[in-house]
């Protein structure tokens, strides 16, 4: 299940490949699915369901989103307020030294310095003088920039800070180089994310190295400043400017919690409910993160909801939890949209609505959060709570697996494979399912080794397919359990051993796997690997058939019939075949034809009967074919019909069926029964 989230945004033959995660298993759908990497901490309360799947800043308020026009993009004027003064000087030396003059008096307010008065409001505005004095200050624009996410004099609005860092970021400040990654990677409202990007500043801050951040450390050390306190932990947390170092990481959050910075009791909270950098404590886990969200830190709001749903650190209560990821969403926060999204697909604490569902998925998604934009993915291309529109759903399968994404790398190349909202193209399948693998994606391993195993975008090679059977296995995925096993019995890659056969299907059926528990009772039926034990094999197929799986209520249902391992009961047989034959297993209809033939568990019904001969039949069953062709020939529970009796005993002789090649001889060859037949002539089929 979706973990604690760090710094996230504030507002029976080897089984088939691996099919997109569904909603049915939580570790795959909700980023609580997944730890967050590194600083992902301050919203560390988050698959799924993949994975995967996962896991603020201080707003009072919801904020608009500010026009194009009133901040920058790169190109555009890099001033977000109007001027405060008359037109500045068009000397460019005077622009320059008036701006840094302004900078540094900026400063001196900010942080209080040099026997000035601490003044964040006034601060504020030399700095916005410095920004339009000059252009290329970007000092001025970081400083600005980081304000204004901070809510420092001037009120918080991430995406006016991120334009701010944009501008100052591509003239090479590494302030704002720093801020900008974190928000690439982590979110906040109305700043999308973009993990790609953010992988990128962060090489630019690591090339500099510890001088980029010079103004955090100066402004942490000297002022104790608590945002930036905050800031300078998060770089120890990730590894921006410095090395990754988690005990120095929580020195500086602690400096900051100390002080009453929101932010800095969250992601010290994090640490706390993690064990890093610090002893692992829950409780005081849970005490950090609701002190936060009573100051509206959206990502601390996120983190109670999840201890709530989850019982960490506190009593479990799932009412709480939505109450607390509700407030949360609706501040703008990713996560906990998502994980919103996921209570309402399960109905977990609220009234299931797949469409509410869907509505939470598509709004963390449209904010670039990776496992909403699975999430929504899987939804559109299974019309769960939306229209079904498997390209919508192809498309937000996409946008998670260029972030990295590995369940969505792993559903984006089942897409691929089976041309499912795009063009088939195998080969793609196989590169989206080795990019997951890559990353230790279960899921995609087993897929991989299926393609493998088959030749599927890729030759053949069974003893690759195995190895990565094995690896994924080793991870616990039923699936690839039993594919491995299944290796190990026919000899597919790997010399035959019934004993490890037996093994790996064994801890797959452990793992609910349908298909493995079916196997599982065959080799106790036959003492495949193991001892022959009726008693076990009864039990095993009666668990694989509480799950639904036909093959297995057929299995019980001739168990039952024949008192093996169990006592004799035709009517439990009867009742068995029947839910497997109306799923439309052709064995169980076959065999259920039979029983109402004979009346064995039932009341004779030769009617009922022939018509399940021919469902079969038509089913491809040999044996249908020819117990139909038989009842057609004598008028059994039908009207006599030789011509038909012909065309059902010629199927079943083509499969090979001798007696019924000798019946159809004896038909063919008898004038009296086939006169009418001959009448108009007759001609053999091709063969």
């Amino acid at each position: 299940m979706p973990g604690f989230n760090l710094f996230g945004s504030s507002s029976a033959a080897p089984s088939s490949p691996s099919s997109p995660a569904g909603s049915s298993t939580k570790s795959l759908r909700k980023q609580q699915q997944q730890q967050p990497s590194s600083a992902d901490a301050s919203t560390l309360i988050a698959g799924s369901s993949d994975i995967d799947m996962a896991h603020s800043l201080h707003q009072l308020s919801p904020v608009a989103s500010p026009s194009a026009a009133s901040f920058p993009f790169p190109g555009q004027h890099p001033n977000p307020i109007a001027p405060l003064t008359t037109p500045p000087p068009t000397d460019s030396y005077e622009c320059a030294q008036l701006a840094q003059e302004k900078y540094a008096y900026a400063e001196r307010l900010l942080f209080g310095r040099n026997g000035v008065a601490r003044n964040e409001v006034l601060a504020v505005v030399y700095l916005k003088e410095a920004t339009y004095k000059h252009e290329s200050h970007s000092m001025a624009q970081a400083v600005l920039g980081f304000c204004t996410e901070f809510g420092l004099g001037i009120e918080q609005d991430f995406k006016a800070s991120e334009n701010l860092y944009i501008c100052a970021a591509l003239k090479g400040n590494g302030l704002a180089q720093a801020r900008l990654a974190f928000l690439r990677r982590y979110g906040r409202p109305s700043v999308k994310i973009d993990r790609v990007e953010a992988e990128d500043w962060i090489r630019r801050v690591n090339e500099q190295g510890p001088d980029a951040i010079s103004w955090l450390f100066k402004a942490a050390n000297e002022d104790n400043h608590p945002a930036a306190n905050y800031a300078l932990g998060v770089c120890y947390h990730d590894g921006v400017g410095v090395n990754k170092d988690p005990a120095t990481a929580v020195y500086y959050y602690k400096r900051s919690a100390a002080a009453g910075q929101p932010r800095g009791e969250g992601i010290l909270g994090y640490c706390y409910g993690e064990g890093f950098g610090v002893e692992k404590d829950e409780k005081k886990a849970f005490e950090l993160y609701y002190k936060a969200a009573n100051s509206r830190e959206s990502v601390s709001m996120y983190n109670v909801a999840h201890c709530y749903e989850e019982g960490v650190g506190v009593t479990r209560d799932l009412a709480e939890a939505i109450k607390w990821y509700t407030q949360s969403a609706i501040l703008g926060n990713c996560y906990a949209q998502n994980s919103l999204g996921y209570m309402y697909e399960e109905g977990l604490g609220v009234e299931k609505n797949e469409g509410q569902a869907v509505h939470w998925y598509k709004l963390s998604a449209e904010q670039g959060y990776p496992w909403a934009q699975c999430n929504l993915g899987f939804c559109l291309q299974n019309g769960i709570g939306v229209q079904k529109d498997e390209r919508q759903g192809a498309y937000w399968y996409q946008q998670a697996a260029i972030q990295g994404h590995s369940r969505a790398q792993h559903n984006l190349g089942h897409a691929y494979q089976y041309g499912i909202g795009v063009e088939q193209n195998e080969a793609l399948g196989v590169e989206w399912y080795r990019r997951s693998a890559a990353a230790g994606n279960s899921f995609a391993l087993h897929s991989l080794g299926y393609c493998y195993q088959y030749g599927i975008g890729t030759p053949i090679d069974e003893r690759m397919a195995v190895r990565l059977y094995t690896e994924s296995a080793k991870l616990g995925h039923a699936p690839a359990q039993l594919s491995l096993g299944c290796c190990y019995r026919n000899a597919i890659g790997v010399e035959m051993n019934h004993q490890e056969a037996f093994k790996w299907i064994y801890r797959s059926a452990r793992g609910r796997n349908d298909l493995a528990q079916n196997t599982l009772g065959h080799l106790y039926e036959d003492g495949i690997g193991v001892k022959k034990d009726m008693k076990k094999a009864v039990y095993w197929y009666t668990v694989s058939a509480k799950q639904g799986n036909v093959w297995a209520l057929t299995n019980l249902a001739v168990l039952y019939a024949e008192g093996k391992g169990v006592r004799k009961n035709l009517k439990e047989s009867v009742r068995l075949l029947r839910l497997a034959a109306n799923a439309g297993h052709t064995r169980a209809q076959t065999r259920l034809a039979l029983h109402l033939m004979n009346g064995e568990g039932c009341n004779v019904n030769r009617e009922e009967a022939v018509a399940w001969y021919e469902k079969a039949a038509n089913n491809g069953s040999v044996t249908a074919m020819s117990a139909l062709a038989s009842c057609y020939e004598l008028g059994i529970g039908c009207t006599r019909n030789i011509e038909t009796a012909i065309h059902w005993y010629e199927k079943a002789a083509a499969w090979g069926d001798h007696a019924a090649s000798e019946r159809l001889v004896v038909l063919i060859a008898n004038p009296s029964l086939a006169d009418s037949l001959f009448q108009y002539g007759y001609v053999a089929p091709a063969a």
